[in-house]
This record gives structure tokens, sequence and C-alpha cells, in this order.
């Protein structure tokens, strides 16, 4: 599969998710606070290389590969360099279209647990703020409803490209090491 390939494939998983996830969220009623974006601060997110090679991708065609690895390369930061905190609107993240596999899944997914029982993966806010819908939500998963579960997706990408998607790194070298694979393959070859 080529890089192209690749690119394409992730979209559709993030494509399928993306209509799974609004479907859920209309039968649920749950929903982010506008603007919130508090779990977005967290310095502890981890994504793989894969989630990030669209975004890299757009980057290089745009010629701007080489501004956002310098980017992240000179920040100790380990907030994801793609929030914007000053950014008004719905929410934070300036490059929505292509933020991460977790970005889209927490809040409106699943996990299984040991049991192999689905339960839902959502922010306390949304737990505290939205109670009746949440335990609604909860109740709702547990009788069998329709929700995402997260590690079917990342089975999806592991499908794409194993080794791009096995190793998980803080979301900004995730960011980096796909910026890195979109200009080492186009190194050498034209468009």
């Amino acid at each position: 599969m080529s890089l192209e390939e690749k690119v394409k494939a992730v979209e559709g998983v993030f494509e399928k998710l993306d209509q799974a996830i609004a479907s859920f969220q209309s039968t649920s009623g749950l929903y982010c606070k506008f603007g919130c974006g508090k779990c977005c601060f967290k310095t502890d997110i981890e994504a793989t290389a894969l989630e990030f090679l669209p975004f890299a991708l757009r980057l290089y065609r745009e010629d701007k590969a080489l501004e956002w690895l310098e980017k992240i390369k000179n920040s100790d930061s380990a907030i994801c360099h793609i929030l914007n905190p000053q950014q008004s609107g719905a929410g934070l993240c300036t490059e929505y279209k292509h933020r991460g596999l977790i970005c889209r899944l927490f809040g409106y997914s699943a996990r299984t647990n040991k049991y192999n029982q689905k339960e839902l993966v959502t922010c306390q806010i949304i737990k505290t703020e939205q109670t009746e819908n949440y335990q609604k939500a909860v109740l709702e998963i547990e009788q069998g409803g329709e929700v995402p579960v997260m590690n079917s997706y990342y089975m999806q990408l592991h499908a794409i490209d194993f080794d791009l998607a096995q190793k998980f790194y803080p979301i900004n070298e995730a960011i980096k090491k796909a910026i890195e694979i979109i200009l080492s393959y186009y190194a050498y070859r034209t468009w």
C-alpha cells in the first residue's frame, strides 16, 4: 500500500468513526460544552504516527511541513501543538479534521472491560453536567445499544499499517514522526 493509499485509508476510518459518533451523540444527547477543550490540555495524551499522516501530508502539500517540524522540535510543551487555547468557537483544535484517533473517540466511545462489557469513556464534565443523558447512555450501552468501541477503531488502523499503528508516542512526538515519514517519503519523489 502506498503512503497516499494509507492516508486515504486512515481518512476512511476517521470518516466512518465520525459518522458513528454523530449517530451516538444524536441518540444519547451527549455533547461537549461549547468552547471547553479541557481534555485537550492533558499532557499525557498519546497517539500513533499513522493517525497523523493525513495532517502531515496536508502540511507537506501546503509547504508547511518543515515549519511544523521545527515548531515541534523547538518546543518543550507536552500540550498538543494543534491546540489553540485562544481560538474562539466550539473547539480549540485548529486542525479538527486532522485530529488524532483518541481526540475523536474520547467522550463518545466505549472500551471493552475484562468481562467483555462496553463501558462509556467520557469526561467528568459530561458525567456531572449532563447526568441524565449520561446515565441514559450508560444504560443503553449496557443493553446493547450502538456506540463506537475504541479497540475496533485501533484495530482498523493496525490493518492499514501495523508498524505505524503499534507504537504510541506523546501526541506532539506522533505528529513529528508523521511529518518525518511524509518528508522522507517525498524526498526523492516528484509529483
